[in-house]
């Protein structure tokens, strides 16, 4: 199938893609940048940077614009849904849901509307497990926000391996969060992987640190030669 992929720049919507695009034909990326922080729907961190992955991978991006109001955006990710449907003869949808279902149903109903398949390779994963298969199939992945309670400025910026799963799995124990972030305890960016043809290299960033909220703004990156 011919097959669009929902991408922000994070590390589910990024391997849920390369799942699929190993089965099917991914023609096209598409990613959403809101006006709102606090969308329901989208992510919002360094969303920007979903164009370079697009480059790197070598995958054509349409980006579509949204205020990010409740209910509203889905109108808007109606039409960038139905424009890569025009522009590129899409059959379906790729999603990286993992848990939730507040979006998973709004997404299904717009490719149900649209006559398009929603393929959600990484529904009802197992959080740690996720975690160590993003490890072993090699992608390099770095955390760029962090939201919740028990977790904080120590492991902003750095890489997801044994040792930030390690953290991870303990604020899981202690406080209950999701190890992967789906209650979006924190956001990431993938910056180098098995699909990457060159790796992202933050060039200049910032740390904004809150009371229970930490951010990497990263105000510029580029490509460079990557290790695959």
């Amino acid at each position: 199938m011919k097959l669009a992929a929902l991408i922000s720049g994070g590390k589910d919507s990024i391997y849920a893609m390369w799942k699929e695009d190993k089965k099917n034909d991914v023609v096209c990326f598409l990613t959403m940048e809101s006006d709102n922080d606090e969308s329901y729907m989208f992510h919002t961190p360094n969303i920007s940077l979903t164009s370079l992955q697009a480059e790197s991978i070598g995958k054509p991006i349409i980006i579509g614009k949204t205020k990010g109001e409740k209910e509203k955006e889905l109108e808007d990710l109606f039409d960038l849904i139905k424009k890569a449907k025009e522009d590129y003869e899409i059959e379906g949808v790729i999603t990286g849901a993992l848990a939730s279902v507040y979006q998973a149903e709004r997404i299904q109903k717009i490719c149900d509307d649209l006559n398009l398949k929603c393929i959600n390779p990484l529904w009802q994963m197992n959080q740690e497990q996720l975690l160590r298969d993003l490890l072993k199939d090699g992608f390099k992945t770095i955390i760029v926000g962090t939201f919740a309670y028990g977790l904080g400025e120590s492991i902003l910026g750095k890489e997801i391996n044994e040792e930030t799963i390690e953290i991870l799995m303990d604020a899981h124990r202690k406080y209950k969060i999701h190890p992967a972030g789906e209650g979006g305890e924190i956001e990431t960016l993938v910056i180098d992987g098995p699909c990457f043809n060159k790796k992202i290299v933050i060039v200049d960033s910032e740390r904004i640190i809150g009371k229970y909220e930490t951010l990497l703004n990263i105000k510029e990156a580029k490509l460079e030669d990557s290790a695959y």
